[in-house]
C-alpha cells in the first residue's frame, strides 16, 4: 500500500526581495518551524540553514494557507462531522460488475431526503428516479423488467445511517408487505406465465421473511457507497486504517477489507474535500470458503492465514460547504477462480 496518496504539503516560489522571515510570516509560521519543515522535504542541496541562499521553491506545510476558506472545517481529532439535516439530493448512478469475462453495466438516478436524526442516527428516505439502464439500454427482457417493475414494493425506502454516515438498517419493512398487491395487479396486468409465477413466488419468499429482505437490501450497492461512513476522525496526520466489509459476493457475512483513509485537509480548485482510500483483502475464508457461501472459515486456527486475494479503492468528493458527498468512486474486488469486481460511481445532479 502507498504510503500516502495525499500531498503532504504546498510549494511556495520564492519571490526577488522575499526573506526566510517575510515568507514565514505570509503563511503566519514561525520562521524556524518554516525552515524545520522544508528541510525535512527538500534535497540536501536545497536545504536552509540560516537564511535562504538561491532556493527557487520553499516547502510550506499544507494547511499553511493565507486564505482560511481553502482549510477543510474538521471537528475534534480532525475529524469529519456529518450533518445531513435539511439536505435533499439528487445523484446519477452508475454500477459496473465484472465476473469471469462478463461485464455489466447499469445505470439508474436515486433521490436521498433527509427525515430526521434521533437518538444518534440519521433517517432518509430513498426513492429511484428513473427507469433502469443495462449496458445503455433502457432494460426490456423480461427478466430484468420484473425485476425492474417488483422492485417498485421497495421505494420509497426508508433506512438510518450513524453518525459516521454508515448504512445503520432499513426502517421500513413492515411497508413492503402492504404494497406487494398493488405491485403484484400491476405485474399481472403487463405479464402472464410460469416466468412470472415464480418470479413473484421469489419475491413473496423474501418480502414476508424480515431477515432475508434486511440481507437483500443490505446488498444495495447504492445504500453501501453512498453510505460507507466517511465520517471518521483522521488525527494528527490526516489518516486513518479501518476495517470495512461490502457486499460484493452474497454472503450473509461479508468480505472484510482493511482500508487506509486520507483526507486533504485542503479543499481543492473546485471546493471540493478530497478524501481517498486503499485497501485490501483481510478474511480468513479461503477462496473456495467464498465460492461455496461459507459465512466463516471452516478452518479453525490459533494464527489464521489471511487470504489477502482482493482489493478495495475509493474517491470520495464532497461539497466544501455542506460536507455532504458530490461524487462518489468505489471499487472493490475479490479473487474467485477468476477476480469479480464491482465499481460504483455516484455523482450529485444539479437541477
Amino acid at each position: 500500500m502507498p504510503d500516502h496518496f495525499m500531498q503532504k504539503f504546498n510549494i511556495h516560489t520564492v519571490q526577488k526581495g522575499e526573506s526566510l522571515k517575510s515568507i514565514a510570516s505570509l503563511y503566519h509560521l514561525d520562521t524556524d518551524a518554516l525552515k524545520l519543515f522544508h528541510n525535512n522535504q527538500c534535497d540536501v542541496k536545497d536545504m536552509i540553514l540560516i537564511d535562504l541562499t538561491g532556493q527557487k521553491e520553499l516547502f510550506i506545510p499544507r494547511t499553511s494557507v493565507t486564505d482560511k476558506n481553502k482549510l477543510v472545517r474538521f471537528g475534534r481529532g480532525n475529524s469529519l462531522v456529518f450533518q445531513p439535516q435539511n439536505s435533499f439530493s439528487r445523484y446519477g448512478v452508475s454500477v459496473n460488475i465484472e465476473n469471469n469475462d462478463h461485464k455489466n453495466e447499469l445505470k439508474y438516478e436515486m433521490s436521498v431526503r433527509w427525515l430526521k436524526t434521533e437518538n444518534q442516527l440519521h433517517f432518509f428516505e430513498i426513492d429511484r428516479t428513473s427507469g433502469l439502464y443495462l449496458n445503455e439500454e433502457e432494460v426490456n427482457e423480461i427478466a430484468d423488467l420484473l425485476a425492474f417493475k417488483t422492485s417498485k414494493v421497495l421505494y420509497p425506502l426508508h433506512i438510518s445511517a450513524d453518525e459516521q454516515g454508515k448504512f445503520n438498517a432499513v426502517e421500513n419493512l413492515s411497508v413492503f408487505k402492504e404494497r406487494w398487491p398493488g405491485v403484484k395487479q400491476e405485474v399481472y396486468q403487463e405479464f402472464e406465465g410460469e416466468t412470472v409465477d415464480r418470479y413473484c413466488e421469489k419475491i413473496e419468499k423474501v418480502i414476508n421473511e424480515p431477515e432475508a429482505m434486511s440481507l437483500y437490501l443490505k446488498n444495495d450497492y447504492f445504500i453501501r457507497t453512498l453510505f460507507f461512513g466517511i465520517y471518521h476522525q483522521f488525527g494528527p496526520h490526516y489518516e486513518t486504517s479501518t476495517a470495512e466489509s461490502f457486499p460484493i459476493v452474497n454472503n450473509s457475512v461479508e468480505p472484510k477489507y482493511e482500508v487506509k483513509l486520507e483526507i486533504d485537509p485542503l479543499k481543492d480548485e473546485y471546493d471540493l474535500v478530497n478524501i481517498q482510500g486503499e485497501g485490501i483483502l483481510n478474511d480468513e475464508r479461503t477462496v473456495y470458503d467464498f465460492m461455496n457461501g461459507a459465512p466463516f472459515s471452516l478452518i479453525i486456527e490459533e494464527h489464521p492465514v489471511m487470504n489477502h486475494e482482493g482489493n478495495f479503492k475509493l474517491a470520495y468528493y464532497l461539497n466544501g460547504e455542506t460536507l455532504l458527498p458530490e461524487s462518489l468512486y468505489l471499487e472493490c474486488s475479490i479473487d474467485l477462480e477468476k477476480e469479480k469486481k464491482i465499481a460504483v460511481v455516484i455523482a450529485a445532479l444539479t437541477e
